[in-house]
């Protein structure tokens, strides 16, 4: 994809056409480096041919001696060009590991809440082709599986509103070469050069990987979608699996014909156990691969007489398997729930007395 308006306007169409939306009303994510600049560019002639509003968010988040100035400049340019601009704040608690992530997780929320309370449904972020490639060699270098190596989606739905990546097959150079042919200057954050991070090590690494191997970011991004398109047939097959054989109770619980579940491929039954578990378990995330692979080893044991996992207690009742919240577990207020499709019929079961006393506990603790 060329960094030009008009390329950019053709994506925009295509991804309204592909999923049925409406790009009047959209806010972008804008740090004021030079991806994220190139991305409000492009923006703003788009809005300008097609009507609607823009909105463009800067998150400050106080980390670094610059965010202030950087902030300061995109408003400015942002004034220029016409568009509707906020600067978030976000200030970080001292003495806290894992900045990095509860930076992300910061930004996220606070955009998140800006875009709800103001009728905004679409956040366009600048993630291009090569991010698509740093992303899939810092999972391979974890031993991540399909799920992990899997391409970012072009539209992701997170919480109430859904992330647009509109540059995933634009190259970095493009979108500078872009801001330079229209005199647009940029913010240069120093982290992005700092061999401290593993992303940035793996960018300085592209070149002579490529130089050596001929293996470059074009082939390793679509390397990543070839193994979404995988991811996604798997998460079909375990849809299907879930809206047919899965019962679901108020809890939220769940229960599976053992006999059912033995027919599964062992990939789609682990995505089975993920899903029930993220949900009923309510930590918005799954438990770890090894984890749901050793307990799908103990559900084939006939002895099998029950176990915990991700809050969550999973146990043989009645001839099924429960999976339900586990007594005294902590739930994630908001967290993101399973993607679960409807049960067939739309039928809600009676839970079984004892089970349902186990139940009552694990709510009375939360």
């Amino acid at each position: 994809m060329e960094a030009t308006a008009e390329s950019f306007a053709a994506k925009m169409r295509e991804l309204a056409a592909g999923y049925n939306a409406d790009f009047r009303l959209t806010a972008a994510a804008v740090s004021g480096g030079a991806d994220s600049l190139a991305l409000a560019f492009l923006l703003k002639d788009f809005q300008k041919q097609n009507g609607g509003r823009a909105a463009v968010l800067t998150v400050n988040h106080h980390l670094r001696p610059e965010a202030d100035a950087e902030a300061a400049m995109v408003a400015a340019l942002m004034k220029k060009w016409g568009i509707e601009h906020h600067v978030l704040n976000w200030f970080p608690e001292e003495g806290n590991g894992g900045i990095e992530e509860k930076a992300r997780e910061a930004r996220y929320r606070l955009m998140e809440d800006w875009c709800v309370k103001n009728g905004f449904y679409y956040l366009l972020t600048a993630h291009h082709q090569q991010d698509q490639a740093e992303t899939f060699l810092m999972r391979l270098q974890r031993g991540s599986g399909v799920d992990g190596l899997s391409a970012m989606a072009e539209m992701t739905p997170r919480g109430k509103i859904c992330v647009v990546r509109p540059l995933l097959e634009a190259e970095p150079a493009a979108l500078r070469q872009l801001l330079r042919e229209n005199g647009i200057a940029w913010a240069e954050d120093a982290s992005n050069d700092c061999d401290d991070f593993l992303r940035v090590r793996i960018r300085k690494f592209l070149p002579e990987l490529e130089r050596k191997t001929g293996i470059s970011i074009r082939r390793l991004a679509e390397t990543a979608r070839a193994l979404r398109m995988t991811r996604e047939y798997l998460e079909a097959e375990t849809d299907a699996f879930v809206r047919v054989r899965v019962r679901r109770f108020e809890g939220p619980a769940f229960s599976i014909s053992p006999s059912a579940f033995a027919r599964l491929h062992p990939e789609i039954g682990r995505r089975v156990l993920a899903r029930l578990i993220r949900e009923a378990g309510g930590r918005g995330y799954p438990p770890e691969y090894r984890e749901l692979r050793r307990l799908a080893e103990r559900l084939q044991n006939p002895l099998f007489a029950g176990c915990t996992l991700g809050g969550c207690e999973i146990l043989p009742f009645m001839k099924r398997w429960w999976v339900i919240p586990e007594a005294g577990a902590k739930r994630v207020s908001g967290g993101r729930k399973a993607d679960l499709p409807a049960l067939s019929g739309g039928r809600t079961a009676v839970l079984p007395h004892k089970l349902k006393r186990l139940l009552t506990a694990a709510e009375d603790d939360c």
